[in-house]
């Protein structure tokens, strides 16, 4: 078992025995989306992969936390913000503008791009290392400054 899932197990358990509902059942979604890719994919998850699911689940509550806003229901919007803080205990450190930036610089120079085809070149090199650490659109709309 990984290690972040270790901690996501202690988590739960730490949310049932203070009782806090909300958290617990954030907590509760992501075991269950992390078991589903492991029965679907018939593998061992890792870091990248639990992080990959757990910045998948942020970005959806996002979504959803403006949706709600829009219909005028603060009260599940606010559920929703109450899942984020839960998720987001489980992500790593977020990395600074300027960090971005120089992994950017180096990720271009490593793969040699010179323009838009080469786009797909850079963000490979880029996503395993930043994965839940970055936001990957605002990293693609940096990138494609860079190339054009």
């Amino acid at each position: 078992m990984s290690d972040l899932l270790s901690e996501i197990k202690s988590g739960m358990k730490d949310a049932m025995r203070a009782k806090e509902k909300v958290r617990l059942t954030a907590i509760r979604m992501l075991l269950a989306a992390v078991k589903q890719i492991e029965v679907d994919q018939r593998i061992e998850v890792k870091d990248a992969d639990v992080l990959a699911i757990l910045d998948k689940m942020i970005k959806q509550r996002r979504d959803s936390i403006s949706q709600f806003e829009s219909a005028g229901r603060q009260e599940l919007a606010d559920i929703e913000k109450q899942e984020i803080e839960a998720l987001q205990v489980f992500m790593p450190q977020a990395l600074s503008d300027d960090e971005i930036a120089s992994m950017i610089d180096q990720a271009l120079s490593e793969s040699g791009a010179e323009s838009m085809r080469d786009m797909g070149k850079v963000m490979a090199i880029l996503k395993p290392k930043m994965q839940g650490r970055a936001d990957m659109g605002a990293v693609s709309g940096k990138i494609k400054a860079k190339l054009n």
